[in-house]
């Protein structure tokens, strides 16, 4: 190359800085990092702008849009770079749609919520599903699930506390109570009163070991130092339910659960008691299929699910796991591979994923 040509070297320089990759790949992410102008048309730009692509020696970077407006250049009719970005739009659409249906006394249906946006039902159903996770009618669905819990806790009765939470009859909520609570509404209402759960406490090389399981499934697993407190926090989790000593044959569990612990190859399959929202379940689910000796990282498992902005919204589902090691969120890592929290400790996270690893 002839670096006497002035067009030459001010294409080296702009191919050699890291923005021009993002541009040339139209690349969403880096929208809102930067700006890039191009002097024969005067105009700047998003990184992912549709536009017909520039000659790099044409292009110059700006940190922001005031920064490209100062150096003489008009925003884009295209991408509108003087706008907010379109992730940004759509996240505060979706979130008047969110407040919305939690207002309303009935489920909106996708027809209603589109025209409230001003869009088309398949347009709303996606961007509503890319910023929450969740579709409308799932979304719509777990909150009155909350709207549930809360009423059965102050109405009188379980008829008002159904009624209050827009359910239009009796039928249609007990379709999906069992599901929704983990257990009866009246057991709900009374923090667990008349449920039986099974629980023992063993030793492995992590420290003690809680395992807990209803009629329905296992529906704890807890690690840490001191068991006593393993069983207070289990106590506090079903504050009225009959915690019941485990038996022999329950001990075999403990022990299959300590095993799997110490020799994570021999693989854990347990039907599992599993109380959570749509989203935290979709995740659980997500977490089960990573295969032992193996990670994942949480932009990894948003994408599996079908969501790839909530990375968030994943490591909040993680964290709120209760039942370790059979749905192992232990296997779930930064983006760059270094370990983030785990609630019973980063030290038995890192541990247990060692012995997977040494186990492959």
């Amino acid at each position: 190359m002839n670096m006497s040509n002035p067009n030459e070297i001010r294409a080296l320089a702009t191919v050699s800085d890291p923005r021009w990759e993002a541009v040339a790949a139209r690349d969403p992410a880096a929208d809102g990092k930067f700006f890039y102008s191009v002097r024969t048309t005067g105009v700047y730009c998003r990184p992912s702008c549709g536009a017909r692509p520039a000659r790099p020696e044409n292009v110059d970077f700006h940190a922001t849009a005031a920064d490209a407006e100062r150096a003489g250049f008009r925003p884009c009719k295209r991408c509108k770079p003087d706008q907010p970005a379109l992730a940004e739009q759509h996240a505060a659409q979706v979130a008047e749609l969110c407040r919305f249906i939690e207002r309303a006394e009935e489920a909106p249906t996708l027809a209603q919520l589109a025209e409230r946006a001003g869009l088309s039902s398949y347009h709303l159903h996606r961007i509503f599903k890319e910023v929450t996770g969740l579709t409308p009618k799932a979304y719509a669905a777990a909150h009155r699930a909350k709207r549930v819990r809360l009423e059965l806790a102050r109405s009188d009765t379980v008829t008002d506390a159904i009624y209050d939470a827009g359910y239009n009859s009796n039928g249609r909520f007990y379709e999906s109570s069992n599901k929704m609570l983990g257990m009866t509404p009246t057991a709900w209402r009374a923090g667990g009163a008349n449920t039986d759960i099974r629980f023992a406490i063993g030793e492995c090389a992590l420290g003690a070991i809680l395992v807990a399981q209803s009629e329905r499934g296992v529906c704890a697993i807890a690690l840490g130092d001191d068991p006593d407190a393993l069983v207070r926090a289990l106590q506090d989790q079903f504050p009225q339910a009959r915690l019941i000593g485990g038996d022999a044959a329950f001990e075999e569990l403990v022990a299959k659960v300590v095993g799997f612990v110490e020799a994570p190859g021999l693989g854990l399959d347990l039907p599992l008691d599993v109380r959570g929202t749509a989203f935290q379940q979709r995740v659980w689910q997500a977490l089960r299929e990573i295969p032992a000796g193996t990670t994942a990282s949480y932009a990894e498992i948003a994408r599996r699910i079908g969501s790839p902005k909530s990375v968030r919204a994943v490591a909040q589902a993680c964290g709120a796991n209760a039942i370790a090691v059979a749905i192992p969120c232990h296997r779930v890592v930064r983006s760059d591979g270094s370990l983030s929290g785990y609630r019973w400790g980063v030290e038995r996270k890192s541990a247990l994923l060692e012995r997977e690893a040494s186990a492959a």
